[in-house]
């Protein structure tokens, strides 16, 4: 690393710092509005404006409140708020990825929200995302929008092809992808090597990476070791992308996707708005939206994301009741209509499904996918479990190392991440 960069990452790190109010911001005046910080995780280009306009909303309707606003990378937001909230200085609000929260609140770091203000609205919610909100009986974030994985693809190139509907199974998936090829001369298929990807070639077999409830590693199981050998069979055959083992395999897939480079892929509703963008999908009708195809077992789905503004429980009480006044807000059905309608992100309560937000093919398309969503573990450690999958499964992709031999290192691996966990 240069010295330059490496000045520069300590300097934003100091100033991102200095940012997280924690209850204990100075700047707050006895006689005068409460200035609470909320973290947000989301697109900075994409998605961080209508944030920024509805903050302006709510302060102009909330005169004893001030939101500082501050937009952190996702994939930095995790170990930032972990190390803040250890030291008293994270944000009042976080943007948390709702895997985040078992182990945040196991840890203490998220105030219980049942009762409160941020809650009043609380049987508007899908169940099961207020579920996934919760860790030991209580709800520490009030869900803001929500996601899932689904097979997109292309529907002229799909009809171009003689075909008529999206794939039900991974075999019919194969056939499509090779009928595609001979007819239109572009890849029908493109797989990712990420773990998270790889998750709906579990749920697939009735599996997962652990049996939470039984305490047993199912990584390496032979239900595992069935759905990996679907994932990894994915990458050769005609009309199959190679697989892409490069720091930026994920643009490359989803570049060839939205410019009609491929035909099909697994994404999630949060590329919605780049998919548009592209020159295959100008006309938003032509982007299909479907189930991710079965496994053997018949069953087919994929895992339940989606972000929840939870609030610090290291705040002072003055804090913590402006954030849950803002949470409330935040998550009504009037911002969520607003963030959908913006964004083209899926809302997490039903009366926030106006007919102008289900105009929208994309967010309707994928709200028809949701029921297939598989909420995750309760297990503080499960988002951690994704990382050593990662490294194995790209060098299993890659042909560096065989399935047996990925799976049992990942099995290691994850054995000492959750070690009272039996094989």
């Amino acid at each position: 690393m240069r010295r330059g960069i490496a000045a520069s990452a300590l300097v934003a790190s100091f100033a991102l710092a200095a940012t997280a109010c924690g209850g204990s911001d100075s700047g707050d005046k006895a006689d005068g509005p409460v200035t609470i910080t909320w973290w947000d995780t989301s697109n900075a280009t994409n998605e961080a404006p209508t944030y920024q306009a509805l903050i302006k909303e709510f302060e102009a309707a909330n005169k004893d409140v001030k939101v500082k606003y501050v937009n952190v990378q996702f994939d930095q937001a995790q170990n930032k708020f972990d190390t803040a909230a250890g030291s008293k200085g994270a944000p009042d609000v976080l943007r948390s990825e709702v895997g985040w929260t078992p182990a945040f609140a196991k840890k203490g770091y998220f105030l219980p929200l049942d009762g409160t203000e941020a809650l009043t609205d609380q049987a508007k919610f899908q169940p099961s995302l207020i579920k996934q909100a919760q860790y030991e009986g209580k709800t520490y974030g009030v869900p803001l929008v929500t996601d899932t994985l689904a097979f997109v693809y292309n529907k002229q190139l799909f009809a171009k092809a003689g075909i008529k509907e999206a794939p039900k199974t991974w075999d019919d998936l194969k056939k499509a992808a090779a009928t595609i090829k001979d007819k239109t001369g572009v890849d029908g298929y493109w797989g990712s090597t990420a773990s998270y990807y790889a998750q709906p070639f579990l749920y697939g077999e009735g599996t997962d990476l652990v049996n939470a409830d039984a305490k047993k590693l199912t990584v390496n199981s032979a239900e595992a070791k069935k759905g990996y050998g679907t994932w990894l069979s994915l990458f050769d055959g005609k009309g199959l992308h190679k697989a892409d083992t490069t720091a930026d395999a994920y643009a490359h897939i989803q570049d060839a996707f939205v410019n009609g480079k491929v035909a099909a892929i697994i994404q999630g509703p949060w590329e919605l708005t780049n998919f548009y963008k592209g020159s295959a999908f100008k006309d938003k009708n032509n982007l299909g939206i479907a189930t991710v195809p079965a496994g053997s077992t018949g069953k087919a789905g994929a895992p339940t994301g989606g972000h929840n503004l939870s609030v610090y429980a290291g705040s002072d009480e003055a804090h913590q009741k402006a954030a849950l006044k803002f949470v409330n807000f935040m998550t009504s059905a009037k911002s969520q209509t607003a963030i959908a309608l913006k964004n083209s992100t899926l809302p997490t309560r039903d009366d926030a499904y106006t007919a102008e937000v289900k105009a929208d093919p994309g967010i309707a398309g994928y709200q028809t996918v949701l029921p297939a969503a598989q909420p995750r573990p309760a297990l503080p450690e499960y988002s951690s479990l994704l990382g050593p999958l990662d490294t194995e499964l790209a060098k299993v992709a890659a042909g560096k190392e065989s399935l047996d031999k990925g799976l049992s290192n990942a099995e290691v691996s994850l054995a000492k991440l959750v070690p009272d966990f039996s094989k």
